[in-house]
Order: C-alpha cells, then sequence, then structure tokens
C-alpha cells in the first residue's frame, strides 16, 4: 500500500495590520499633513458655476470692416436732401386744357348773321315741347347739322311771356350747350338780332369736322 500523502497547511497569519482582527486602518498621511488638510478643507468654500456669455455676432457692418481693415466707428449716414434755395420760384402747376372749350360767339360773326352776310344755314323751332322732348330734338337737330358740315343754325327756345314751358327752356338751353354731350356739337352761342327772335332766340356755331372727326373753331 501507497503511504498517504502529506497535507500542505496554508499560512493564515495577518500579512499587514489592516488584515489583523480588531486593529483601526493605518492613516497614510502623517500627523502633521493630517492637521493640515482639516485647516484648508473646513476654510473652503465651494465655488459657482459661471455662465458663460453666448458670443456676439458680427452684423454685416463689422464684417466689412474686417475685410477691408477699416477703423470707422459707425456706418456713413445717409446724405440728407437738399431743401431748394429760398431764392428760387416754385414751379407753377398749368391745370389741363379743356378738350371743347365753349366761348360767346364773337361780334363780327354776330354782325354778319344779323346782317344776312352769313347764311342761317338751319333753324329749329322749340315752342310747345317739354324739357324732355326739347332735349332729345334738339340734340338730335344738332348732331344731323354738324354731320352735314352745317356751321351757323339758330335755335327758336321763346322768350316765355305767352308759355310757361318756353321761359323754362329759355334758361335750360344754355345750360344743356355746357354739358359734355353738346359741348361736343356747339363751340359758340349768342342771343339772336331781333328781327331773328331777339332773346327768344340763339344764333349757334357748330364744330367743324374733318375726317369725320371733330375740329377746334
Amino acid at each position: 500500500m501507497k503511504p498517504p500523502k502529506p497535507k500542505i497547511l496554508k499560512d493564515k497569519s495577518p500579512k499587514s495590520a489592516s488584515d489583523l482582527p480588531g486593529l483601526p486602518e493605518r492613516d497614510p498621511l502623517r500627523p502633521e499633513d493630517r492637521i493640515l488638510w482639516e485647516t484648508v478643507a473646513r476654510t473652503a468654500r465651494k465655488l459657482k458655476p459661471q455662465r458663460r456669455k453666448p458670443p456676439k455676432e458680427p452684423n454685416d457692418f463689422h464684417l466689412w470692416q474686417a475685410e477691408i481693415g477699416g477703423h470707422q466707428s459707425a456706418p456713413p449716414e445717409k446724405a440728407e436732401k437738399t431743401a431748394p434755395a429760398s431764392g428760387a420760384e416754385p414751379k407753377q402747376v398749368t391745370k389741363p386744357r379743356e378738350p371743347y372749350p365753349l366761348h360767346p360767339l364773337d361780334r363780327p360773326t354776330h354782325r354778319k348773321i344779323a346782317k344776312g352776310r352769313l347764311d342761317i344755314e338751319a333753324r329749329v323751332d322749340l315752342h310747345g315741347m317739354t324739357q324732355h322732348e326739347a332735349h332729345n330734338f334738339l340734340y338730335g337737330f344738332l348732331l344731323n347739322a354738324r354731320a352735314r358740315g352745317l356751321r351757323h343754325v339758330l335755335v327758336i327756345t321763346g322768350k316765355g311771356s305767352s308759355s310757361r314751358s318756353e321761359g323754362i327752356l329759355r334758361q335750360a338751353v344754355p345750360h344743356w350747350f355746357s354739358t359734355p354731350a353738346f359741348r361736343i356739337l356747339v363751340s359758340a352761342y349768342e342771343d339772336a338780332a331781333r328781327h331773328h327772335g331777339g332773346h327768344g332766340a340763339l344764333y349757334v356755331r357748330l364744330r367743324r369736322t374733318v375726317m369725320g372727326d371733330l375740329k377746334e373753331p
């Protein structure tokens, strides 16, 4: 029989003072270092974290300065508008000319018609008509006369002594002549001579036409 192998016993003896039960751990600092450390720890204060401000973005002017290496502190100001000289006269605004001006009939033409040296080429009598009838009839008459190339016509309105409607027409016809529809046709008018009706009639001069278009008198 083989003899039994001898048992190897492990060494359980403590290797350091910390391995011994009941003994405190050894302080790595020396006593004088420990006193200095505790003094510093008591007087030290915790620092607050500082907030960092975001960097300012350069504007276009600063970028322009950096590129050209300029030393201007502010962008150039806009030039002020120069005021007009005190002695300069303001410009006068001219009013646009009316397309169809209406004038009184000139005296030489009035005299020629009254003496028969200038013919009355057509005439219309508005006696007994209402304002509406007279307005439409007179406009049609003048439109036809101008289309025929006539220049001087006689419009009889009545003086208003015998009929109320005649007095109204005596005042209405000059007003109609001042409206745009009639001003295209009529260039001038004036009370007729006594033997042609006097204040109860009007000499009327029509505008000339050239190639179908109206022409100033």
